[in-house]
């Protein structure tokens, strides 16, 4: 086999289907947050704002997350020296374990190298501890959820996404003694709709079965303290195993999960994914607590982020744009061709100093191609002005479609 001619094969199906992905060379500059520099492949720089970015708050600048981490490593160097089993554990993962549980009020929590890890392995472990276990995964789930799911060698069902009466379907399907786990998120980052969260805990109560949520782009962002849409509607002590992260609105890095003390034992001591990975380093530990402990009571940074959002989702309306608009944060704007959205990418950047991705196949289904701004707290008017005025001039520009504006 000629291989080299595989991967040129492979490369170029990318680049002929309009979805070749290109990193984007950027550099941020701390305290000035969305504000960065990008270097261009010739080797210039030139100021940018980025709109893409998943620090959703900025906390990632924030100087009692910077604090932190500059006190952790100053007193203890830069990586961990192992796995959390092999002296890999220091009271810094021991503090945000204990911040994590508190903050979702269970009895303990596990960190993990990211939120993908996290799912991965303990979605892929569940059944070790409960033999026969059938997962019910909504469609849309995470590709870590489903990567989980499959990995873990049971039975698994797929209901229609957010679809109660289809899960209906497939639990009354099942032989009621299996045990069972419905794996769903709160909030579908690329839709930024919401899951049905009570009613899918109305079908595991009257199923007898566990429920595991991923609130990857809730946590930090909703509730009084920040645990979540769970927390926002009072259903934390419905859910069984939360999964979160701290590398989106914590602005660090890093998952975990919250749950039971004994199945996160259960998990700690099952799963490879945790056992035979280095542990965080703990100045990444550090700043991930600071984080966390400030956004419990830092509820003015949430109240900004949602008003930004929502003006830049009524200004880009009123343009007549295609905004996809589920009442969450993200700003998802559908464009429908992987051409056309990355031909607006790259011209926000190059003309316009703005930087967004296009979101393309396989993230979403091919023909729901799109741009997804995600909205700070510290985006200014002026930002969301010079965007507005540029997706304004380039919808134009390629021709697409508005929506009919009311009179």
């Amino acid at each position: 086999m000629n291989y080299a001619a595989a991967v040129d094969a492979a490369l170029n199906r990318l680049h002929e289907e309009g979805r070749y992905r290109t990193f984007i060379d950027i550099e941020r500059r701390k305290g000035h947050f969305p504000n960065a520099v990008w270097t261009r492949p010739d080797g210039t720089q030139h100021d940018i704002t980025v709109w893409c970015g998943n620090d959703y708050l900025g906390m990632g600048q924030h100087p009692a997350v910077l604090g932190a981490m500059h006190e952790a490593i100053d007193a203890t160097g830069a990586g961990s020296g192992g796995t959390r089993n092999i002296s890999g554990t220091t009271v810094f993962h021991k503090r945000l374990e204990a911040e994590l549980a508190d903050l979702h009020h269970k009895e303990a929590a596990l960190i993990f190298t990211s939120a993908y890890i996290a799912n991965d392995a303990t979605l892929s472990t569940l059944p070790r501890l409960f033999p026969g276990l059938i997962i019910y995964s909504d469609a849309l789930n995470h590709a870590s959820m489903i990567e989980g799911v499959r990995r873990n060698g049971g039975a698994k069902r797929i209901f229609r996404h957010n679809d109660v009466a289809h899960l209906r379907e497939l639990l009354e399907a099942d032989d009621p003694a299996a045990p069972k786990l419905i794996a769903f998120e709160s909030i579908y980052s690329m839709d930024g709709d919401f899951g049905p969260i009570a009613a899918i805990c109305d079908l595991a109560d009257e199923f007898n079965a566990l429920t595991y949520i991923d609130e990857v782009h809730a946590v930090g962002m909703y509730g009084p303290r920040g645990a979540g849409v769970c927390e926002r509607d009072g259903l934390m002590n419905r859910i069984d195993i939360i999964n979160g992260t701290l590398a989106k609105a914590y602005g660090v890095m890093g998952g975990y999960i919250a749950a039971s003390a004994k199945l996160c034992d259960a998990i700690r001591s099952y799963a490879p994914g945790f056992i035979f990975t280095t542990s965080l380093p703990p100045a990444v530990a550090a700043g991930a607590t600071a984080s966390v402990r400030h956004l419990k009571s830092d509820q003015g940074l949430r109240d900004r982020q949602q008003e930004n959002a929502r003006v830049l989702k009524m200004r880009l309306k009123g343009l007549g744009l295609p905004i996809i608009d589920h009442g969450s944060h993200i700003v998802p704007v559908h464009v429908g061709d992987p051409v056309h959205c990355k031909a607006i990418s790259d011209m926000l950047l190059g003309d316009h100093g703005i930087y967004v991705q296009p979101i393309n196949f396989p993230t979403v289904p091919r023909g729901t191609e799109r741009l997804r701004f995600t909205p700070s707290p510290v985006h200014t008017p002026g930002m969301i002005d010079a965007l507005v005025r540029a997706m304004d001039g380039l919808w134009s520009h390629c021709a697409l479609n508005r929506a009919e504006l009311s009179a």
